[in-house]
């Protein structure tokens, strides 16, 4: 089904587009959870009477609200309400620390903060540092009931103007270590997502990571602007995921791939009818080319990879099911997206060489809130002029201009002088026929400066010990990439969207590599 020609103009509000749909397909399923189904016509008046209630409020045009909870049909009601009333929207982690959470509600300067019992649970030792009012949206006791907060039926807003530029959402880039940073994307960078294609009026997407994370927001808001349906998933489980696609007959999902792997690996996956599936996306933590290949192999319809960040910049797509010989890249920069590769000095390396990725694209973040210092840090300025994103990623284009990834710049290792890549010394690790998955970190190295550890999972019922392990892979490494130390571990610890967590086993690390 082509795409309606409004995507062909320069810029739409997602309000805008909700409005097109209520007069062309109002009874059309807009949002599914369990038993509860929103049409669009039903989704428009839900939204302005969001809209109306945060008018009512005094809340105008540009000002914040922040949502943290699980995933709920009215937790995405509230955040388009949000947007109808020109309002940006901060989605938070549940997982993050309670004094974190805080933090960031006054960092984004909600207005009013939308949260659940389970949230209001974890930060009631730090309700005090919170001054925006609370609105319980499961109608708990963790704030002002959601049902007695919404105007009633037929509430409409005041009509507002919004402008391209404006937040339409401040995403934080962490909330369990460090100092998260708020990244701002506009109503511009959202628009770029939604036309970017893949998406049509039949497609039903099976939404199963985090409302929080942009991860699943650009899968959510380009299947509602194209007029499909959203199906949530509070929380991910194999045999669940499965059962909903079969019963909503499921055209599009966008995992990570430790969700993959765990489908993959399931021993009914090939029991259940996926037939209905056109198209799988994956992104936000490394794809290995073998389950790609599994995925094309076992699940129907395509699998498209993305590589890119919540900041923005330039996006590379890798259509796995077009390119199969091109499983091992991110593949190529999206239209309109350009990337180069630079060089420690700042400057462009040379054709095939290997360099940090910056990209440049309209789909790019205005700044990190409050933090001019880190933005500065995280952009990168062409001769030209133009403004391109840094992404901490390493990498090199075939021939072809395809990208392949080495490492996070940061987690790359410089050992007596030498730079290591870790993803090499995990490839070799992972030869072992008793390991499942390894990953490797840089630790302080008194003789070195870093030395490299790894880590590693047992495949089941395998046996081997750490020594017999890092032997192996040193037997096939070169001088300056050899382990000093290897531990065996249960699991691998990675953060919610899949991403293997390297700064906390570094900074956990106590064994003999630190001398």
């Amino acid at each position: 089904m082509p795409a309606p020609e409004f995507f062909e103009d320069d810029f739409h509000s997602l309000p805008e587009i909700l409005r097109i749909h209520l007069d062309e397909r109002p009874d059309r399923a807009a949002l599914v959870k369990d038993e509860r189904s929103v049409t669009y016509r039903e989704l428009w008046d839900l939204t302005g009477r969001v809209a109306a209630g945060l008018q009512r409020d005094g809340l105008q045009s540009r000002d914040v609200i922040a949502i943290c909870a699980t995933a709920s049909v009215d937790y995405l009601v509230v955040y388009l309400g949000a947007l109808r009333a020109g309002v940006a929207v901060s989605p938070l982690a549940p997982s993050s620390t309670p004094d974190g959470l805080a933090g960031m509600v006054a960092d984004c300067g909600a207005k009013l903060f939308f949260l659940d019992a389970g949230v209001g649970g974890a930060i009631a030792g730090v309700m005090d540092k919170i001054a925006a009012p609370r609105v319980a949206l499961d109608d708990s006791s963790a704030g002002q009931a959601y049902s007695a907060w919404l105007p009633g039926p037929g509430a409409t807003p005041q009509p507002v103007e919004i402008d391209q530029t404006q937040a339409f959402n401040i995403i934080y880039s962490s909330g369990t270590t460090g100092a998260p940073k708020g990244i701002v994307q506009s109503h511009k960078m959202r628009w770029m997502h939604v036309r970017r294609g893949f998406y049509d009026a039949e497609a039903v997407t099976l939404a199963s990571t985090p409302l929080y994370s942009n991860t699943t927001l650009v899968s959510i808001f380009p299947t509602l602007a194209h007029g499909g349906t959203v199906v949530l998933m509070a929380k991910f489980d194999v045999e669940g995921f499965l059962k909903l696609a079969v019963k909503y007959k499921a055209t599009h999902s966008m995992l990570v791939p430790v969700q993959y792997k765990r489908l993959m690996e399931y021993p009914d996956f090939g029991k259940y009818d996926l037939s209905s599936y056109r198209l799988k996306f994956c992104t936000s933590a490394p794809f290995g080319a073998a389950l790609k290949r599994d995925i094309l192999d076992r699940w129907p319809g395509g699998l498209v990879e993305y590589f890119g960040m919540t900041e923005g910049g330039a996006t590379c797509i890798l259509e796995c099911h077009t390119y199969p010989d091109k499983l091992h890249t991110v593949g190529q920069p999206g239209p309109g997206h350009e990337m180069k590769l630079i060089g420690e000095d700042g400057n462009e390396v040379a054709a095939g060489e290997i360099g940090e990725v910056v990209g440049h694209s309209q789909a790019i973040m205005n700044a990190y809130h409050n933090q001019p210092g880190k933005t500065s840090e995280a952009e990168w300025w062409a001769p030209d002029g133009r403004r391109f994103i840094r992404t901490g990623d390493v990498g090199r284009f075939d021939s072809d201009g395809f990208l392949t990834l080495m490492d996070r710049k940061k987690d790359m290792i410089i050992t007596g002088g030498f730079n290591v890549y870790p993803s090499d010394l995990e490839a070799v690790l992972t030869q072992h026929e008793a390991v499942a998955e390894a990953a490797v970190v840089g630790v302080p190295s008194g003789k070195w400066g870093e030395t490299p550890v790894g880590y590693v999972t047992l495949k089941a019922g395998k046996t081997a010990s750490a020594e017999e392990i890092r032997t192996f892979a040193n037997d096939r490494l070169g001088k300056t990439q050899r382990l000093s130390d290897l531990l065996i571990l249960d699991t691998i610890p990675r953060s919610h969207i899949g991403k293997v967590m390297k700064k906390e086993m570094r900074a956990e690390y106590r064994g003999p590599a630190n001398d």
